[in-house]
């Protein structure tokens, strides 16, 4: 599926609300899953992961993801985004931006780097966590799929 894009406009939601951190990775799982990128079970693995390390990285920024173990339920490697303009409460930290990521192997270490550029300027890291347009936060993200398998 060389054609499939790991991050699709379709994967991002803007404007969006939860009640704690739990919610918001159910939603990232929920949104994996709409996006056909994993088989049942995969959100599961997500809480499973948030419960044994936080996937908190920083800048107002959670990746949540699967165990190792739940490889074996991703389709193709998927982003998705959510914003939570109003922030959820991450252990004390607030998040705005969760890039929920499903990998088939270790493509979530490309992501990370690539996501890891952007919020090192502040300016990008805001513009990311403010953005009403789809659009800008597809081109704002756009590096991260690149050269990446799905």
């Amino acid at each position: 599926m060389a054609d499939q894009e790991v991050l699709s406009t379709e994967g991002i939601r803007l404007g969006r609300s939860a009640e704690d951190k739990w919610d918001a990775v159910r939603q990232c799982g929920a949104l994996l899953d709409e996006l056909g990128a994993v088989e049942p079970g995969y959100a599961e693995t997500m809480l499973e992961r948030e419960r044994s390390v936080s996937t908190f990285i920083g800048e107002g920024v959670a990746i949540p993801h699967g165990t190792d173990a739940s490889r074996a339920l991703v389709r193709r490697t998927t982003l998705g985004v959510l914003q939570f303009p109003a922030g959820v409460d991450w252990d004390g930290q607030r998040v705005t931006i969760c890039v929920a990521i499903a990998a088939k192997g270790d493509e979530h270490v490309s992501v990370l780097s690539a996501l890891a550029q952007i919020l090192m300027d502040p300016q990008q890291a805001e513009r990311l966590r403010t953005s009403t347009s789809v659009e800008e936060v597809h081109a704002l993200l756009a590096s991260i799929g690149k050269g990446i398998e799905v």
